[in-house]
C-alpha cells in the first residue's frame, strides 16, 4: 500500500456550545465610516472589498459617521425608532400568545428589526417586497394592519388568507408584500423574475427579496443570482446572515469560508456587506442598491450581518446548541438601542420619550389584539365560511365547483 494519510470529512462546527462563554473577540469588525462608498454606477469588479468589510455608520458614542451616512432628518429617524419599537412589541404579544395555546406557531424577529424596517423606509412604498418570515417589520412599517397580521395568527374567521397559510406568512398585494412561501429560497427567483417583468414593461418600480444564510445553499439562491446578473434585473437580493438556521449555525452553509456577500462577486454582482444591527448603515446601502437598479444598472447582493436573538420559532429550543447569553455578548449590539443612543445624542430623544413610545406600543398592540381575539383563536371554531375553499382558485369558477358548493349549501 502506498504511504498515504487516511482521507477524512470536515463537519463544521459552531465556536459555542451551551455552557460555554460566548467570545466574539476574534471577529473582525470594520470601524464606523471607515469603508467607502462607490460611485452608483461603479464597475462590481472594483468594489469586490466590499464583500468583506462591514459597512457602518454609527459609532460607539451613537454618533453617525463617514461617507455612507444617510443624513436622516429626525422625524425619519424617531417613525424607525417607533416602527422597531412596535414590531417588538408585536412579536412579544404574539409569543405569548403561542404559548398559552392561541395559535400554533410563531416566528420572532428580535435583534433583526433593523432590516426590513429601514428598508421598508428605503423602498418606495410602491416597490414590491418578496420576504422570508422574519420581515414582518415590512409590513408593519408600511401599515398593514396589526388586528389583520394577528387574525391570520389566529387561524379566525376573519383570517384575510382565509386560512390557506400558516399563521405568520402574511400576503399583502396592496401593500407590496409577495406572499410568504414556506419553501426556502423560493422569493428569490420570483423577486427576479418580478423585476425582469417590471424592466420589461418600462415601468419604474423595483424588487427586493430576503432570504437567511442557511438559504443561500438551496439552488433558488443561485439561479436568482444568475439572471439577475445576466439581464442586470432591478432588484436587491437581501441575505439575512443571523449566524443561525433552525438549529445549524451559519459555518453549515458556507458561512466559514467566505462572507455571504462575497458569492455574488462570482456572479459579476456588486456586493455590500452591512451591520445588520445599524439602521442608518442598512438605510444607507438599501438606498444605494435602489438607486442604481432605478438607474439600469442591475441587480445588488447585500449580507445583513446581524444576529437571532430568539429561537428560530416557536417550534426551536436554542438552548440545546447555543449558550443562552450569546445574543447579549453579540458585538454589533441591539438595533433598537443603538437608534435610540443616536437620537438621544442628536438632542432628539431621551429616556421618557423612550419609555413613552415604549408603551403607547404596548397599547396599540394589545388594543389590537383585543380586537382580534374578538374574532376567535385557535381552537373556538370560528373559522372562515366553508364557502371561501372554493373562492380565489378559478378567475371563473367551472361549473364542477359550483355543483360541489351547491351540493354543501353553501
Amino acid at each position: 500500500m502506498r504511504n498515504r494519510p487516511k482521507l477524512s470529512l470536515r463537519v463544521p462546527q459552531p465556536k459555542h456550545r451551551p455552557g460555554d462563554k460566548p467570545d466574539f473577540s476574534a471577529m473582525q469588525i470594520s470601524q464606523a465610516g471607515e469603508v467607502r462608498r462607490p460611485e452608483i454606477d461603479a464597475a462590481p469588479r472594483d468594489m469586490t472589498d466590499l464583500a468583506f468589510s462591514l459597512v457602518r455608520v454609527l459609532d460607539k458614542d451613537g454618533k453617525a459617521i463617514g461617507p455612507w451616512n444617510p443624513k436622516l432628518d429626525a422625524e425619519t429617524l424617531r417613525r424607525g425608532l417607533k416602527t422597531m419599537l412596535l414590531t417588538r412589541a408585536f412579536d412579544d404579544r404574539m409569543f405569548r400568545a403561542q404559548r398559552q395555546g392561541k395559535t400554533s406557531f410563531y416566528m420572532k424577529s428580535t435583534g433583526e428589526e433593523a432590516v426590513p424596517v429601514a428598508q421598508a423606509y428605503a423602498l418606495d412604498r410602491n416597490d414590491m417586497c418578496f420576504p422570508s418570515y422574519r420581515q414582518q417589520g415590512l409590513l408593519i412599517a408600511r401599515g398593514y394592519p396589526l388586528v389583520d397580521m394577528m387574525n391570520q395568527i389566529y387561524s379566525n374567521a376573519m383570517d384575510p388568507i382565509k386560512g390557506r397559510q400558516l399563521p405568520i406568512m402574511y400576503s399583502s398585494k396592496a401593500h407590496g408584500f409577495f406572499t410568504i412561501s414556506g419553501n426556502l429560497g423560493t422569493q428569490f427567483p420570483q423577486a427576479v423574475g418580478w423585476a425582469m417583468a417590471s424592466a420589461y414593461k418600462g415601468d419604474d418600480r423595483i424588487a427586493a427579496s430576503w432570504v437567511g444564510d442557511g438559504t443561500t445553499a438551496e439552488g433558488d439562491f443561485h439561479y436568482a443570482c444568475t439572471f439577475a446578473a445576466v439581464y442586470r434585473a432591478p432588484v436587491i437580493l437581501n441575505v439575512v446572515n443571523n449566524q443561525w438556521a433552525i438549529s445549524s449555525f451559519a459555518g453549515i452553509a458556507g458561512g466559514d469560508e467566505s462572507t455571504f456577500a462575497s458569492r455574488g462577486i462570482g456572479y459579476g454582482l456588486p456586493a455590500l456587506r452591512v451591520d445588520g444591527n445599524d439602521f442608518l448603515a442598512v438605510y444607507a446601502a438599501t438606498q444605494w442598491a435602489a438607486e442604481r437598479a432605478r438607474s439600469n444598472l442591475g441587480a445588488t447582493l447585500i449580507e445583513h450581518y446581524t444576529y437571532r436573538v430568539e429561537g428560530h420559532s416557536t417550534s426551536d429550543d436554542p438552548s440545546r446548541y447555543r449558550p443562552a447569553d450569546e445574543g447579549k455578548a453579540w458585538p454589533l449590539g441591539d438595533p433598537i438601542e443603538r437608534l435610540k443612543q443616536h437620537l438621544v445624542s442628536l438632542g432628539e430623544w431621551d429616556d421618557k420619550r423612550h419609555a413613552d413610545a415604549g408603551q403607547e406600543a404596548l397599547d396599540q398592540v394589545a388594543a389590537a389584539n383585543r380586537e382580534a381575539m374578538g374574532h376567535g383563536t385557535l381552537g373556538e371554531n370560528k373559522l372562515p365560511s366553508v364557502a371561501t375553499m372554493f373562492e380565489d382558485v378559478f378567475k371563473e369558477m367551472p361549473e364542477h365547483l359550483r355543483r360541489q358548493r351547491q351540493q354543501l349549501g353553501v
